[in-house]
């Protein structure tokens, strides 16, 4: 017994990801179908220690699909999955296009899984990876001592912009090392041994699209009541994103029981040693599924502050994992049944 599940978008970082996932996790799949664009028929991809053939989406039925797990931009999820849905797929997408939609859940499912006894339109929106990983981190203070205002810095590898990103890192990389002219295409400025504070487009407050998601997918997801301001800043990574986050309470939180809280939180890992390398860097995170958490100190210069410094591998907890374990959760509640 189990279920028919579709990739879409499997030829993508995040597509490959989820196949990836869903073998290592062993999720209950009788097939794996792996979808993508007219130009990726044939291709092949990993599914644990076998190959899948690509299959077209523009012809593709879902008609018999239990979960279709969409990781192909805000376009293809646009067109195609109000199709999957009517055709009986419960859609799990990973891009922007459903997620402040009030009929469909957005959800981490260590952070609001009794939201997806909410479904609508068979539709359920993964948040951005950014603030997935930072409202892992953050639920479990929230849900002791009330959390009031965040402030949050990221620091987001390019592969959280695609291949191409990533390409464009490393291609600047070497030409710099051997004197050749660095090519802008994907970024604004250059990337290589450089930061650029502005992911995704510039709004009318001078906040960018990014940071403006993290503050709505928090009021979403958590609490309408907390405070956030966030920058968001793409730094030369290839995988993992890291976020410096400031938080103020409005009950008294120690160091010690934050340390505690978070142990023991569902998805998270504490590496938090006040010695040198005692902490948890992005290179260390990829290809793990955890969110790590490093540096919980207090802030005293408010009443009752905290700092952490939270680190995920963005192609997994902050999409391909974050989805699967959707998938998981509809299974385990009960939501979706295996014939």
């Amino acid at each position: 017994m189990g279920f028919r599940v579709a990739v879409v978008g499997a030829t993508g970082n995040v597509g490959r990801e989820m196949l990836n996932i869903l073998a290592e996790r062993d999720f209950p799949a009788t097939e794996i179908i792996a979808i993508a664009s007219r130009k990726s028929i044939g291709q092949k991809v990993g599914y644990g220690e076998k190959e899948l053939s690509v299959v077209a989406l523009d012809t593709f039925d879902f008609k018999g699909v239990d979960i279709a797990l969409f990781a192909a931009g805000s376009g293809v999820s646009k067109e195609f999955g109000p199709k999957a849905a009517a055709a009986g797929a419960m859609v799990i997408d990973n891009s922007s296009f459903f997620r402040m939609d009030p009929d469909v859940p957005l959800i981490v499912p260590e952070v609001n899984p009794h939201h997806l006894q909410k479904i609508k339109k068979n539709i359920i929106a993964n948040p951005n990876c950014s603030t997935a990983q930072m409202l892992v981190a953050l639920k479990p203070l929230h849900d002791v001592a009330t959390i009031k205002r965040v402030v949050v810095s990221t620091y987001q590898s390019v592969s959280g912009a695609g291949n191409e990103a990533m390409d464009e890192l490393f291609t600047q990389t070497r030409a710099i090392f051997v004197n050749d002219p660095i090519v802008k295409e994907k970024f604004s400025k250059q990337i290589a041994f450089n930061v650029i504070p502005h992911i995704d487009v510039f709004m009318d407050d001078g906040s960018t699209k990014e940071e403006w998601k993290m503050v709505a997918e928090t009021h979403k997801m958590l609490d309408p009541n907390i405070k956030l301001t966030a920058t968001c800043v793409r730094v030369p990574v290839f995988v993992g994103h890291a976020e410096a986050i400031n938080i103020e309470f409005k009950n008294e939180i120690t160091e010690k029981q934050a340390r505690a809280l978070l142990r023991e939180a569902p998805g998270c890992l504490v590496v938090d040693k006040r010695e040198d390398g005692g902490y948890i860097t992005p290179v260390e995170c990829v290809g793990d599924f955890a969110t790590f958490i490093s540096r919980i100190r207090k802030d005293s210069t408010v009443k009752n502050g905290l700092n952490i410094w939270v680190v995920s591998d963005n192609l997994r907890k902050g999409a391909a994992l974050n989805a699967v374990q959707i998938a998981e959760s509809l299974v385990n509640q009960g939501i979706l049944t295996a014939e």
